[in-house]
């Protein structure tokens, strides 16, 4: 096993530093740009990340982040409703976004020879996007219906934004992304005028360029079209410490399911943390492959559930390492909880066995080798580990941080963690067949 590891890292080692022609710097303005040519492929993409997510949202407008990623695809002063998309498709192009606890991010993959109009589109909407009534009215309603399909209708995710919301006191990752159906109700125009003249400036952005093009021009072109777009005056952003929970919570949830299940929320560490890595492949050691102690434990040995996953939180600040698992039935349900808790504390007493360790740490470092794949999951690599690490290159040293854990290290975090009062249950039983 230790063999394999050792090729891997090797292979991501090569792999690493084929990718190192990255260059980055800053626009007068503030903007961060980070150029990564690659000629393999004859494509280019363009991706933005600005500094504002969930955690960023004042109360009453939880959500004007995902709202406002709707909103940004629907024109600006140049480029009418509809022509971005239409102008993207007919060059071989296309483009999303996605908004998060930490950031907002948008990109496009497209022909080479079109990155002077891709640049210019993406200034036009930066500095002159359609801001009315009938924009914010549209994108309300879906972003509505996607909250209900998504998370009033949807009782795992129902599950995840209780937890959050019960788990958190202080720290704004209590609010859920996609917000609280009244604030989505009551955003105003004035709201988003605020939210964009604030947060989609230049000095809160990155721009991240990746594939088939020449550095020099890239430049002159970034240049030409982002520089004179004025910088903003950001608020400061105050880093909220949560305070510590001392008193374990449960929350119980009546659903339509039929089946009960738990989902567990131990107060743990941010992605800066060096105990993040160990907590990481506790996670995949816990549930991933049909190896893991989960399935091999609840699922062959006991017969108790019929499906379960762990996770560790990759925040800027500290989040939670989850655990969730579904029931068999209410008799099944009645013993899981205690099962889960003999696993973690078999843990916290022995730790785990090198042949976990090392098939979670391959895991790892195999799941690491995806960021390099693409133009696009480079350029979200690199965006992702600037905004929430404060500096691309950390993305060049995960392999290694993975490489140093020891199962002592794994025995230290779940005994430092797993404390039945910094934890929030939700528990989610059907509906009583009698009502």
């Amino acid at each position: 096993m230790k063999n394999i590891l050792t090729v891997i890292v090797l292979l991501a080692s090569n792999l690493f530093s084929q990718s190192t022609d990255i260059e980055s710097y800053y626009l007068k303005n503030g903007m961060k740009v980070i150029l990564s040519p690659n000629k393999e492929v004859p494509s280019i993409c363009f991706r933005i990340f600005f500094k504002v997510g969930g955690k960023y949202e004042l109360p009453g407008t939880t959500g004007i982040s995902h709202l406002f990623e709707h909103m940004y695809f629907n024109g600006s002063a140049k480029f009418k409703p509809g022509m971005f998309d239409k102008l993207l498709e007919e060059n071989g192009g296309y483009s999303n976004g996605s908004t998060w606890n930490d950031f907002t991010n948008y990109w496009e993959e497209f022909n080479s020879n079109k990155l002077e109009l891709v640049l210019e589109m993406e200034s036009d909407r930066m500095k002159a996007m359609k801001l009315d009534l009938e924009n914010l009215e549209q994108e309300r309603y879906i972003v509505m219906e996607e909250r209900r399909l998504s998370v009033d209708n949807n009782p795992k995710n129902k599950m995840e934004e209780e937890l959050y919301a019960t788990a958190f006191v202080s720290h704004l990752y209590r609010q859920p992304v996609i917000g609280w159906m009244n604030d989505l109700k009551n955003i105003t125009l004035e709201d988003c005028k605020f939210f964009y003249k604030t947060y989609y400036s230049p000095n809160n952005s990155i721009v991240i360029l990746t594939g088939d093009f020449d550095k020099s021009e890239a430049k002159k072109f970034i240049s030409k079209y982002f520089e004179k777009i004025p910088k903003a005056k950001i608020p400061n952003h105050k880093k909220i410490e949560e305070p510590e929970q001392r008193v374990e919570k449960i929350v119980n949830l009546i659903q339509e399911v039929e089946l009960p299940s738990i989902l567990i929320g131990y107060k743990s560490c941010s992605i800066n943390d060096p105990d993040f890595y160990a907590m990481d492949l506790l996670a995949n050691i816990l549930s991933t492959g049909l190896s893991s102690r989960f399935n091999k434990i609840l699922n062959e040995e006991k017969n108790l559930i019929t499906e379960t996953y762990a996770y560790q939180d990759q925040m800027e600040s500290p989040g939670l390492f989850k655990i969730y698992a579904q029931a068999r039935g209410e008799k099944e349900f009645e013993k899981l909880l205690k099962e889960i808790e003999l696993i973690l504390e078999d843990i916290k007493i022995k730790g785990v066995t090198s042949n976990e360790l090392e098939k979670a740490k391959n895991s790892k470092v195999i799941e690491y080798f995806d960021s390099f794949k693409t133009n696009q999951s480079f350029s979200f690599a690199l965006g992702y580990y600037e905004i929430l690490t404060g500096d691309y290159n950390n993305l060049f040293k995960i392999v290694d941080r993975y490489a140093q854990v020891t199962s002592d290290d794994i025995k230290r975090v779940a005994q430092k963690y797993f404390n039945n009062q910094a934890r929030t249950i939700i528990i989610s039983k059907p509906t009583s067949k009698e009502q």
